[in-house]
């Protein structure tokens, strides 16, 4: 470009933006582009064959006009070279110093610059300030190195004011805010005398550093180069008054705890402000200092008076629960009644009694909504939920904190819960409280004991905080699967709630109304898109899942929506219908839940009603008899109070035997002078014989079994029975009631046996459709079972 026209400004021109520094006018820079944005322009300069005007950012990175200076200075591009990483190396000339007055462009960056123009200062007065300012300089180049023979050389020579300040300026590399003051400063006069302020606050601070610096060489030995690394800035710091922000953090902990005072205890009031005075005496640089306010932050986060100041209703309660969950009228039932009792007892402002600081316990299979229960609640009540996996947990220190001696120590789960929470009063879920482990780490059972008991939870110490915090106001919620495996001490301080079995129709309401709405929200389907007939909701549930709950129907729910959405995608479908017919074609293969009843009646085989974790199931026990002495076999993976019961099964036959009750074919006798149990060798085995089984309910199913076997007489296949016997042919109650019979009934099973005292006791907990499907049948005595399960 040639030199006459640059001045025909206003101009419009490319914009490339600099991160590192201010550019001068005299300055030739290497200037490196990495970002598209610079390279555009740099492209648009070379291409238009204009000047190009280079501004500093505000920001490293940023590339808009918002977030860069509106200065900067004009130039021309002198060379180009491409680097092997990508980015572009321009040498840059610097021509005039220029400002921004109006954007045209954003991509690339282009503007309308205009130069800036300075007032010269009076040759007189101009001489006596360059002398002034080239003296600072000198006095400068003496204590420090900023300065270079050739450029002091250039500034002593020079009688340019302009250019000899942007010589400085650019030497002393002071931050980009004043330098951008400098830089539009027009007043040359002016800028000369901040100029000459400016260095002598540099020659002030240089002097000073050099006295620190001696100072503390006289202090220290050389060979100790961190110590005196340190010692260096904590003189720097004490020197020049900037040991101000350890100050401003002490009084800011001292104020938040003030603060709180009123909502803790005085002895944790104490604890804290004594780490805050030792935090505030204690050096920074002393390895102690960031533990103590690392507790001490954590601490003051405690959020003691931060309470949930909704009032209890029990109509919102109830709504929330009804809204969220089908089915389970018991468990919600005594959940309302619980939070009524708190309802009455903050209405009456009366204290807290027994029957408000209840610890209930939601225990069930898989997948019945225990959780989900303990999120309805959290929601009607409007607090946070902390939930606690408590599953596998054996160290002890998780719950209750890690000593402060210890590196990393840190609160335990629940105070963790409170911080994050914000509330001294959220619901918390401990779920899998049957899975706890103990190990050397300790017993964490023994920790929930004081945390779920009422008497002790108001003043529940953590290690690691060192002070007791009231968790009286949490409700806890405990989760579990088998009660059996909870520690006898830790179950006397819950009251248990129990959440069985879904039915299939229970299963299908849940399906219809809950879970498949929901899945299409989150797939992003409307309702009208994909449609599920009741026949393939139906299937769905009785061939395609194995479970108590409805989590694996909402996986298969969830994999037809997934599939749905992709025939949608790329085939155009507007919508997607499922039906029975078509369903195997988006869900690859059957898992039959429970094997159904055989029509065939046959010898030795009998169906037995067995709970599991995962809810009931129908099991099929065998028996034979071989020619032998009179040996008791036992296979099927049984555990001890199954191998038990068919012995107390085996005896009680054989007593029956002896008093002529069950009646022994002739052609079964081959050995006339001895017992016809003598003469055979008896195999009871209950498939499959890879799974575990154990329970004190399989009595009468392993005796019927043996009777069969003796006799001769069929068992009715549509018979399904559960109970235990004694040695006198008694019939003893059980559990799990209501699961085995669901399970009877999705086996297509006719008739149930069960024991007398569980039919008066418990058949008003089975579902109607369970009951109306199925004949159930009481027996007190190992004859009624006979009467009813042999042919």
């Amino acid at each position: 470009m040639e030199l006459e026209n640059v001045k025909n400004y206003p101009a419009k021109m490319p914009v490339i933006v600099e991160d590192e520094l201010f550019l001068y006018p005299f300055m030739i820079t290497p200037i490196f582009l990495s970002d598209m944005q610079n390279i555009n322009a740099m492209e648009l300069a070379i291409k238009n064959e204009s000047m190009i005007f280079v501004a500093p950012s505000k920001i490293e990175g940023a590339r808009s006009f918002d977030d860069i200076y509106d200065c900067g200075v004009v130039g021309m591009i002198m060379r180009k070279v491409p680097l092997p990483d990508g980015r572009v190396k321009i040498l840059f000339q610097g021509y005039a110093k220029a400002r921004i007055i109006e954007k045209i462009s954003s991509r690339p960056l282009q503007a309308m610059v205009d130069l800036i123009q300075q007032t010269n200062i009076p040759a007189q007065k101009n001489d006596a300030l360059l002398t002034v300012l080239k003296e600072k300089v000198r006095a400068l180049a003496s204590i420090s190195h900023y300065f270079s023979p050739d450029l002091l050389r250039t500034i002593e020579e020079g009688q340019d004011s302009s250019r000899i300040c942007d010589l400085i300026l650019n030497t002393i590399r002071i931050q980009k805010q004043k330098a951008y003051e400098f830089f539009i400063e027009t007043k040359l006069e002016k800028k000369v005398l901040k100029l000459i302020e400016l260095v002598s606050e540099e020659i002030e601070t240089n002097k000073l550093r050099k006295e620190i610096k001696s100072r503390v060489h006289s202090r220290i030995d050389q060979v100790n180069k961190e110590y005196f690394l340190k010692e260096q800035l904590r003189q720097i710091q004490k020197e020049l008054g900037s040991d101000t922000q350890k100050e401003d953090e002490t009084k800011e902990y001292y104020a938040k705890l003030e603060a709180k005072k009123k909502f803790m205890y005085e002895e944790s009031y104490k604890e804290i402000k004594k780490q805050i005075e030792k935090f505030e005496r204690i050096h920074q640089d002393n390895s102690e200092a960031s533990m103590i306010q690392t507790y001490i932050e954590t601490a003051i986060d405690v959020p003691f008076e931060k309470v949930s100041k909704k009032k209890l209703d029990i109509k919102e309660v109830s709504k929330q629960l009804n809204k969220d969950h089908y089915a389970l009228e018991k468990p919600k039932e005594r959940i309302e009644e619980y939070f009524a009792v708190r309802e009455l007892l903050e209405k009456r402002q009366i204290a807290d009694k027994d029957g408000a600081k209840v610890i209930l316990c939601l225990y069930g299979p898989p997948g019945v909504g225990k959780t989900s229960l303990a999120n309805s609640v959290a929601k009607a009540l409007k607090r946070e939920l902390i939930r606690i996996a408590l599953g596998g947990l054996e160290d002890v220190n998780e719950l209750r904190g890690h000593r402060r001696t210890y590196i990393g120590a840190m609160p335990g789960r629940i105070i963790q819960g409170l911080i994050e929470a914000k509330q001294i009063n959220p619901v918390v879920v401990l779920d899998e409280i049957d899975k706890l482990n103990r190990s050397f780490r300790g017993d964490p059972s023994a920790v929930l004991l004081e945390i779920l008991d009422p008497e002790q939870n108001s003043k529940f110490r953590d290690y690691y905080l060192n002070f007791n915090v009231d968790l009286s106001k949490v409700i806890f919620i405990a989760t579990a699967n088998d009660i059996e495996n909870i520690p006898t001490p830790l179950r006397d301080r819950m009251e248990f709630i129990e959440l069985s079995s879904y039915t299939p129709n229970e299963k299908f309401h849940i399906a219809k109304s809950y879970l498949i709405p929901d899945e299409l929200k989150k797939h992003g389907l409307k309702s009208s898109e994909l449609s599920i007939s009741k026949e393939a909701i139906e299937l769905l549930i009785s061939e395609y899942t194995r479970e108590s709950g409805v989590r694996n129907l909402r996986r298969k729910i969830a994999s037809l929506c997934r599939k749905a959405v992709k025939q949608i995608l790329l085939s155009n479908d507007k919508k997607v219908s499922i039906n029975s017919k078509n369903l195997s074609k988006f869900i690859d293969k059957k898992v039959y839940e429970i094997e159904k009843s055989d029509k065939e009646d046959k010898i030795g085989e009998v169906n037995g009603l067995a709970w599991t974790a995962v809810g009931g199931d129908v099991l099929k026990i065998e028996a034979i008899k071989i020619k032998g002495k009179g040996e008791l076999m036992l296979t099927g993976s049984l555990g001890d109070v199954m191998k038990e019961s068919a012995h107390i099964a085996f005896s009680m036959i054989k007593n029956l035997i002896d008093e002529k009750k069950i009646h022994i074919p002739q052609k079964f006798f081959y050995k006339d002078k001895e017992n016809i149990y003598d003469q055979y060798n008896i195999h009871i085995h209950v498939p499959d014989g890879a799974t575990p089984k154990d329970g004190p309910s399989a009595g009468i199913t392993m005796s019927t079994a043996l009777a069969s076997i003796f006799s001769g007489k069929k068992v009715k296949a549509c018979v399904a029975m559960t109970g235990e016997i004694d040695l006198h042919g008694k019939v003893l109650p059980i559990g799990g009631l209501k699961e085995k019979l669901i399970a009877a009934y999705k086996a297509n099973i006719k008739t149930a046996l069960i024991p007398k005292k569980n039919y008066e006791r418990d058949l008003k907990d089975i579902p109607d459709e369970v009951k109306n499907n199925m004949k159930i049948i009481p027996v007190s005595t190992f004859d009624d079972v006979l009467k009813e399960a042999l042919i």
